[in-house]
């Protein structure tokens, strides 16, 4: 029997791309000896490290005890109070962030909206009074089911805000999904939109939320944004439309003071292995390591305009298109439509009218690009960009490489999350 041969990795990759001295200098971590130390002082003493990351926060009342671990249960921050939606917008109202754009917004059709964080508050604080006028209470579970519009951002917001748990469903997924994680959550309502645009098509969400509810008893009421304008089917009673019901409320709503062990969200899988499995996330030790992670990771500057491909209903989209960037006061970008819409060159197009300085994405997405022909971003001028980032499956070699040459011209680092 011949001898076994060790099997080649082409993910193996030995060389080293340094980042430019200018932009270290202005680093928020400065080398990999700084990183080293960091990382170093988390590992000798989590806790302590992790308590210095929660002060960057805004607590109503501090912990009592930074971790209860009781294998497989940990418990941040306990006796903790606060508020994500506190965090991500009231705390920067009285700063010069006040008057900053929170999100920049370009559906795929081509309108664009600028928010800024006084109006978003404005909106969330309005959005909440409708949920508690509807009867959502703190502990109820409300699943948003959306395109990837800003009225998503607020209506995840708004639920932080009262303390409902929010279940994000992504917007391509069928009925049968959407069934199945409202029934495993005990959800007492749905918010979705009457549609939203995709390769140039609408894709119908109200539709399909109304063939989910045929067997989904929990859900009382189902709140309607207008994205696209066209007919929908309204349940008298059932449903209703979110334009109508914040004419009703004002603009006043206090953040609850919320346990730091408060659920926050659940996320489902996507179900590849029978039914769907919901993660159960917090609020205090989830805000916490979202927040540090994005400034982190992300060197964000106050004046970036920071752009995460991500839907928001993957957790990618969760921690670093909402509760992340906002919690830091940063200026998110969201596009709502495909990549290669109209054109290839899309999202080259986007960051040369945007200015954007960070670009996280996708390897899946990077060979998409690859595919479809370097010429696309070549004729547009990318030079705003400073940082480039990765997420999902583990980047390959060449996309590297494409991604570092062709869309980074050699000089935006690069992070792998």
């Amino acid at each position: 029997m011949s001898e076994p041969t060790a099997i080649e990795s082409i993910l193996n990759e030995n060389r080293v791309f340094p980042p430019p001295p200018e932009f270290s200098a202005n680093a928020g971590v400065k080398s990999f000896e700084e990183y080293e130390k960091l990382y170093a002082e988390a590992a000798a003493d989590p806790e302590a490290f992790w308590a210095r990351q929660a002060e960057r926060l805004h607590w109503f009342k501090k912990w009592d005890t930074v971790l209860e671990w009781n294998e497989p249960f940990a418990k941040w921050f306990v006796g903790g109070k606060i508020n994500v939606s506190y965090n991500c917008l009231d705390r920067h109202l009285d700063t010069w962030r006040r008057n900053k754009a929170a999100i920049i917004w370009e559906g795929e059709p081509g309108e664009i909206k600028t928010i800024t964080y006084l109006q978003l508050h404005q909106e969330v604080s309005r959005f909440a009074n409708v949920l508690k006028k509807m009867g959502v209470k703190k502990g109820d579970r409300v699943a948003l089911y959306m395109p990837l519009i800003p009225a998503l951002a607020v209506a995840m917001l708004a639920c932080t805000r009262i303390g409902a748990t929010h279940t994000v469903i992504f917007g391509g997924f069928s009925a049968d999904a959407i069934r199945d994680r409202v029934d495993d959550g005990q959800c007492t309502m749905v918010i979705t939109a009457d549609g939203g645009y995709r390769r140039g098509s609408e894709i119908k969400l109200k539709d399909v939320v109304d063939e989910a509810l045929r067997e989904a008893p929990s859900v009382e009421n189902v709140i309607v944004f207008q994205r696209t304008g066209s007919k929908v089917k309204m349940s008298p009673g059932r449903d209703h439309w979110w334009h109508e019901l914040t004419k009703t409320v004002d603009t006043e709503c206090p953040a609850e003071e919320l346990d730091s062990e408060h659920p926050l969200y659940i996320l489902y899988t996507s179900g590849t292995t029978g039914k769907p499995k919901g993660i159960l996330h917090t609020t205090g030790g989830y805000l916490t390591q979202a927040a540090y992670t994005t400034n982190l990771v992300f060197d964000l500057k106050d004046n970036d305009i920071y752009w995460c491909t991500a839907d928001i209903g993957w957790v990618t989209g969760h921690s670093y298109v909402v509760y992340g960037p906002l919690a830091e006061g940063t200026t998110v970008f969201m596009y709502e439509g495909a990549p290669n819409h109209p054109e290839p060159d899309r999202f080259w197009d986007i960051i040369e009218r945007h200015k954007i300085n960070i670009l996280y994405t996708a390897p899946t997405a990077i060979r998409a690009f690859i595919k479809w022909g370097e010429q696309h971003p070549l004729k547009h001028d990318l030079s705003s960009l400073r940082l480039l980032g990765t997420v999902g499956e583990p980047i390959n070699p060449e996309a590297w490489m494409w991604y570092h040459a062709v869309i980074g011209k050699r000089k935006c680092p690069i992070v792998d999350t």
